[in-house]
């Protein structure tokens, strides 16, 4: 019975760059932006990477990528 474990002791880690979707604080890191802004952007109405369960948002990390680097060559 000592060698079974539960499923919080099973966690598998997987790297912010590998993930499908990141919360606000992972997308913040991966980034370099704040979660502040993270947060800002999640509220704006040109947000298409994001979506909510319950009260947790949820970050598309491809769609972000596209957005973070469509709007970085439109700001050019």
């Amino acid at each position: 019975m000592d060698n079974m474990l539960t499923a919080s002791q099973t966690r598998i880690y997987v790297p912010v760059w590998e993930k499908s979707n990141l919360t606000v604080k992972e997308a913040a890191a991966y980034s370099g932006i704040g979660e502040h802004s993270i947060r800002e952007l999640l509220e704006s109405s040109d947000n298409n990477f994001s979506f909510r369960v319950g009260n947790k948002w949820l970050i598309n990390r491809k769609l972000f990528d596209k957005y973070i680097t469509d709007t970085c060559l439109h700001n050019q």
